[in-house]
């Protein structure tokens, strides 16, 4: 075959392939635009922080989108919580605002009340600590141990957690 006749063959089937795709491209793009996105300004959020740290001082979340696997919130501290651990859920956390020492890994110690164990004011046993700040992105693997341990002030971060597949 000929340098031209391959052109010519594979400006053919190009074309042929854009022909054969031409009605399908408005129903990608119908698609495409009627799919839902969740869009929230940062006025909104700081709004909904500030009437849920009513009820919740020491730690409000402004719900951005919540779903079965996913959960996504914008999660402002005031004071340090307990440690914790979600078995079944990796976390990203990015900081937005102020900071803190973060302490992963380890093991989470409860202290026992009269009469039982109580989870408040649980911390870790060992673990890596580290200051997180603005701007910082953490990866949380489902299962490890973590605990803002001391607070700048306050810190606010995206806090996006997932189910992984198994």
């Amino acid at each position: 075959m000929t340098r031209h006749a391959r052109r010519v063959a594979f400006t053919t089937v190009v074309l042929a392939a854009c022909v054969c795709a031409e009605p399908l491209l408005p129903a990608r793009i119908a698609a495409q635009s009627g799919s839902a996105a969740t869009y929230l300004t940062e006025a909104e959020l700081m709004a909904t922080l500030k009437e849920t740290a009513k009820s919740a001082p020491a730690m409000h979340t402004a719900p951005v989108k919540n779903a079965d696997h996913y959960r996504i919130n914008v999660v402002q501290r005031t004071t340090p919580q307990g440690a914790i651990a979600h078995p079944d859920g990796t976390e990203v956390h990015h900081i937005v605002d102020g900071g803190g020492t973060l302490v992963t890994g380890g093991t989470i110690i409860r202290p026992t009340a009269a009469g039982g164990s109580g989870s408040t004011g649980a911390t870790i046993d060992g673990g890596v600590s580290r200051h997180v700040a603005k701007g910082d992105v953490i990866l949380i693997p489902a299962g490890t141990p973590h605990w803002y341990k001391d607070l700048d002030g306050t810190i606010t971060y995206l806090e996006v957690r997932f189910d992984l597949p198994r």
